[in-house]
């Protein structure tokens, strides 16, 4: 058997050193002629980003450079572009905060964090000087500062992920936020020592010290000319990934504009400005060359629970993600605060919305899922928030719907809803049922929608639901506080099943009634 042609080539999946991976001889989509656009214009920046998408790998780049190791650059956009630079290439003192590494779960965590790397520092410049973390931070900088001569260049990777993963945590989020005030306003304060400063992050948390006190940050999130700073772009990834994305299409048995287009539908569509190229998840598409299988890679990381529990505690019509009616001003998207109980700025920061499009006249973006990965995946955790019992061991998921839907299993499909809408927690939750039927109606069948054809609460004259297998057409009419046989009579009336009346196919048609007091689906009705 002939050998693949990416089995000499590496791929940089989890590599987050710019020194290894280029040491490495791995594959790298060079972006450094962001940094050299960025060294010149200015000196302190914020980036936003979310989780997997070569923030860490960047910052590592800035790092290299700044430490002045011209050798890793060879044959990069960068080293063209500073050849007759002279005094490019010099090495500056680098203090390069990871807070990947670490869980903050308990107290103290991101004081210990903090006080690991000081004490690295502290090493090189000189013993510990100052009682508080922001007082030996500052001694650290002036003291780096006279021994080189140089400027000092502060980078620093997730400064959020203290804040995140304690969001359900009040009293350990207001003291994480303390102690960023204390530590980070030394980047204001000490501005004569600073080369240069990058701080990077999933969300911009407004109301924390790093924002509200470093007013002097150049947040480039959403400027144009930074949308691809991370992400790979389709031009980039034919240009580095012809070897890999032949190798996919002849293992998913495709040709190559084929293998491309589900590429593009599976792991593309982020915009990060309001006129910009999309981009895809870098992570997922290394990983779909890697395993040579189109799977939701960047998803199966993990969705904050918190996230699809706001969506259901603000009755969030779920429709709305999936038909580009959410919409939002740049100052709310880059700006979460603590307090706000709209999810909408977090899912776009987290990246399960993405800009669709810009009304320049309302200053306002219209925002959506950025592709099927995203979409699939966010509302599959979403399902279960509304419908505990939506599960596979259970036999009432997707995936045995979709069995019964294949083998014309009406009744099967029946007895599922039927349990789905028996485990709604009426009693403990104050959300109308009005929100959690249409919910839960539209998740079912739009989850449903990836196996078969499926369209949900099409236009005005059209039944509520219509599905399509290769066997069976499926007409849905759906009421609350009204009976079936009033929902097939809708169907007979306007007359749904009449473009179907030459088509070979069995067909079903099915009335469904709920109803709201008890919360519960109470007729099934079928006619074929």
């Amino acid at each position: 058997m002939a050998a693949l042609a990416n089995e000499t080539r590496r791929l940089p999946i989890g590599v987050q050193s710019f020194s290894s991976l280029r040491d490495g001889g791995f594959v790298y989509v060079d972006k450094t002629k962001y940094i050299h656009d960025l060294v010149q214009k200015s000196k302190q920046y914020f980036l936003s980003r979310p989780r997997r998408f070569g923030k860490s790998l960047f910052l590592s780049t800035l790092k290299a450079y700044w430490e002045g190791k011209k050798e890793l650059f060879t044959g990069l956009a960068i080293a063209e572009l500073e050849k007759d630079n002279p005094v490019a290439w010099q090495s500056y003192p680098v203090f390069y905060f990871d807070f990947n590494k670490d869980s903050y779960q308990r107290d103290g965590a991101l004081e210990d964090v903090l006080d690991e790397h000081l004490r690295g520092w502290e090493d090189l410049y000189g013993g510990r000087i100052g009682e508080t973390l922001g007082g030996r931070f500052r001694s650290l900088l002036q003291r780096a500062y006279e021994k080189t001569g140089r400027g000092c260049v502060v980078l620093v990777d997730e400064y959020d992920k203290s804040l995140l993963e304690v969001l359900d945590n009040n009293e350990l989020t207001e003291h994480n936020k303390a102690v960023f005030k204390g530590f980070f306003s030394t980047l204001k304060s000490y501005d004569q020592y600073l080369q240069f400063v990058f701080i990077t992050g999933v969300t911009k948390f407004s109301k924390v010290s790093i924002f509200s006190d470093l007013n002097q940050l150049d947040d480039i999130t959403m400027q144009p000319a930074y949308a691809n700073i991370c992400g790979i772009t389709e031009a980039e990834l034919q240009e580095n990934f012809a070897p890999e994305l032949a190798d996919l299409a002849a293992s998913q048995q495709m040709n190559d504009e084929e293998c491309l287009t589900a590429l593009r539908n599976m792991y593309d569509g982020y915009h990060f400005a309001a006129i910009s190229d999309g981009v895809y998840n870098p992570f997922s598409l290394l990983k779909a060359f890697s395993t040579n299988m189109l799977e939701a890679y960047w998803f199966a990381t993990g969705t904050p629970t918190f996230l699809t529990k706001q969506v259901k505690q603000m009755q969030l019509d779920a429709s709305k993600f999936t038909n580009h009616t959410i919409y939002a001003s740049g100052a709310v998207m880059t700006d979460y605060r603590f307090d706000n109980p709209d999810p909408i700025p977090l899912l776009y920061q987290t990246g399960y919305l993405t800009i669709f499009d810009y009304d320049a006249r309302r200053q306002r973006y219209m925002l959506g899922f950025p592709n099927d990965e995203v979409k699939y995946g966010f509302l599959s955790s979403l399902l279960p928030v509304y419908t505990p019992t939506s599960t596979a061991a259970m036999g009432t998921d997707i995936f045995t719907i979709d069995e019964y839907i294949e083998n014309g299993d009406i009744e099967g499909v029946g007895d599922i809803f039927k349990a789905l809408f028996a485990g709604i927690p009426y009693t403990t939750d104050d959300t109308p049922f009005e929100h959690y039927f249409q919910s839960v109606i539209y998740l079912v069948f739009t989850l449903l929608g990836r196996y078969v054809h499926c369209e949900v609460h099409s236009a005005k004259g059209r039944a509520d639901c219509i599905v399509e297998t290769l066997d069976f057409v499926y007409l849905f009419e759906f009421k609350v506080g009204k009976s079936a046989q009033e929902a097939l009579a809708q169907i007979e009336e306007k007359g749904y099943a009449e473009a179907y009346r030459a088509d070979k196919r069995k067909l079903y048609k099915i009335g469904v009634s709920f109803d709201g007091e008890k919360r519960s689906l109470e007729e099934w009705k079928v006619v074929e």
